[in-house]
């Protein structure tokens, strides 16, 4: 059974930092392209983030470049979005997801329906 365990969210500051870890079990973890995506109440899942199997690409949103770096540790099954220089307009559940195949281009890894696995999300809340 594919798990993948969110945590590291809460409530912070504006202009402040988080690290969110997602732990993977059940799956072959260095196998998988893995991903953030984050969702604001009342609004669609949005792509945040994403990075190749083995760490040697990744991919941000827009608005998120300069200001999150997605990691991973494959011996540990985790990966990371370190997210500094928050904005209230970041707060959402954060969810991490896995993905099988290969894409580099934004029309694809943005899209969710790609992603296998997800997990139940942490929420991140920055207060102005």
């Amino acid at each position: 059974q594919v798990q993948l365990v969110e945590s590291g969210g809460g409530l912070v500051q504006a202009g402040g930092s988080l690290r969110l870890a997602c732990a993977a079990s059940g799956l072959t973890f260095k196998n998988y392209h893995m991903a953030w995506f984050h969702q604001a109440p009342g609004k669609e899942r949005e792509f945040v983030a994403r990075i190749a199997r083995d760490g040697a690409a990744t991919y941000y949103a827009d608005s998120m470049k300069g200001r999150f770096t997605i990691s991973r540790d494959n011996a540990k099954n985790t990966v990371y979005l370190q997210m500094n220089s928050l904005k209230p307009e970041d707060t959402a559940v954060y969810s991490c997801a896995a993905d099988l195949y290969f894409t580099n281009t934004l029309t694809n890894y943005a899209r969710t329906e790609r992603y296998d696995h997800w997990g139940q999300g942490t929420q991140v809340t920055v207060s102005s």
